[in-house]
């Protein structure tokens, strides 16, 4: 990070920035820093150096409690957002209090913070009344709307209970209580419902945060004396929205507060919106008065995204950015083998383009396997070639002897190929080893069945059916 130029005494600089504003500078220069320092030991040193590093200060916005940054792209602002804007955010509150927000800008950020704005009351007074009651709107993401939200199995009522929850007629139901596994898309939905609510309602204040800010923010407000203020403000809100709430668990004081300010939004008739990984029942250590609270509305399950909803996201994904060629073969390879995220599906899609674009390497499935290696190898499910043949047999009405045999009649041969095939694609077992657990068949034998039946699927849509029956079969 370069550092603040200007007048380090009291009067002004060349560039109009005043010694205050200078020496509020330096101490963000130094505060970035020491945050830098340990997201380079957390997160290494390719990483820091890819995203981190890049960074740069914009200004601090005082009257807003607002700190800009801005990365060199686009596509870098939202990766960086994506992922590091809660970590981010709760290292700068730990050095500055005063910090209530971080905004993403993509621009060339200037190499110092040369302006440090602050705003005076006379000032505020005619912009007071919309900016305050929208502040925490800037926390959400421009991206995850509803109109970006892919809808399926899995998620149908959440999103229709997310939707009814920002519609101008008043649910049925609060709190609207969201609950699925990490990366499955109940943040997209909150982010959806702030800004669905926002257009029906523009004046109305928005409240979007995570539990653990919550409690930071809570916290900080009773060691500056400030309780009543925070309670107030929260409980102004006409939608509030809870983020990660099983975090707040153990915190007896912030559970009472949290609990006070659902009580008291309800029986305004106010909407309240609380996402976890669990359901409200399995919430250890969270008072039972609060649980009650939780439990009284809709909650609303998101189960794990199936192939068909992973691979309509990742082609979604793509149609937005007609510029970049990604084959079908890899879609395919990339909803079948991340599977155990939305978040990690997408996480690694963009890691794939950024590297294609950063190094114009063309994608492909081996460019995909040897870049996301890290990721691939947590998700996949350790399949044997054992269970394969189990599954084929079953499938197909055979004895499991006839993987082995060396009978050709093509009722026997042609689901023998397929369980070859699914060998290849869902073990790491090479062609030799693969044709040692089918009888001791040569590795040429393997290769002919995988490619014979690559070209099957395309010609014949009774073969391509079966193989995805199996593979739907087996990865479940």
């Amino acid at each position: 990070m370069e550092r603040s130029a200007g007048n380090l005494g009291g009067g002004i600089s060349d560039d109009g920035t005043t010694g205050a504003q200078t020496n509020e500078a330096a101490d963000l220069d130094l505060i970035w820093q020491k945050i830098c320092s340990g997201l380079r030991r957390d997160l290494g040193a390719q990483i820091f150096g890819q995203w981190i590093k890049p960074i740069k200060l914009s200004h601090f916005v005082v009257s807003e409690g607002e700190l800009h940054l801005s990365l060199p792209s686009e596509f870098a602002a939202n990766w960086v957002r994506d992922r590091y804007a809660d970590r981010l955010l709760l290292a700068w509150k730990a050095h500055h209090p005063d910090i209530a927000a971080i905004i993403f800008a993509a621009k060339a950020g200037s190499a110092q913070i040369a302006k440090v704005k602050k705003t005076n009351s006379a000032e505020m007074s005619d912009q007071n009344s919309t900016e305050q009651r929208n502040r925490f709107r800037l926390d959400l993401d421009p991206r995850m709307t509803f109109e970006e939200f892919i809808p399926g199995n899995s998620n149908v009522l959440a999103l229709n209970a997310a939707q009814r929850t920002a519609a101008e007629e008043k649910p049925l139901f609060s709190p609207l209580y969201l609950q699925s596994s990490t990366g499955q898309g109940k943040t997209h939905l909150m982010h959806a419902i702030g800004h669905a609510y926002h257009e029906v309602f523009p004046t109305s204040k928005i409240v979007y945060m995570s539990a653990e800010r919550f409690m930071i923010e809570f916290v900080s407000a009773m060691r500056r004396n400030e309780a009543m203020e925070f309670k107030a403000s929260l409980r102004d809100a006409d939608l509030l929205m809870i983020d990660d709430i099983q975090f707040i668990v153990g915190k007896i004081s912030t559970q009472e507060e949290f609990l006070h300010t659902i009580d008291t939004l309800i029986s305004q008739g106010k909407r309240v919106v609380v996402a976890a990984d669990r359901p409200p029942q399995a919430l250890d250590g969270v008072d039972q008065r609060l649980l009650s609270r939780l439990s009284m509305g809709l909650v609303a399950d998101i189960q794990s995204a199936g192939l068909e909803l992973r691979r309509d996201i990742l082609q979604h994904r793509l149609a937005s950015m007609p510029h970049q060629q990604v084959s079908e073969d890899v879609v395919e390879f990339l909803a079948r083998t991340i599977s155990r995220n939305l978040r990690e599906l997408e996480g690694g899609l963009n890691k794939l383009l950024a590297y294609a674009q950063l190094t114009g390497r063309e994608i492909s499935k081996e460019l995909a396997e040897e870049q996301l290696s890290d990721i691939l190898s947590a998700c996949r499910r350790r399949i044997t070639i054992d269970e394969i043949q189990r599954t084929v047999c079953e499938y197909y009405r055979l004895e499991r002897n006839e993987m082995s045999s060396k009978r050709r009649a093509r009722a026997v041969a042609r689901p023998r190929q397929v369980a070859m095939y699914l060998a290849k694609v869902m073990t790491p077992r090479s062609y030799p080893e693969i044709g040692r657990k089918f009888g001791g068949r040569d590795h040429s034998t393997v290769i002919h069945a995988v490619k014979l039946v690559e070209q099957l699927r395309g010609e014949d849509s009774e073969m391509d059916n079966d193989v995805r029956m199996l593979l739907r079969q087996l990865e479940s």
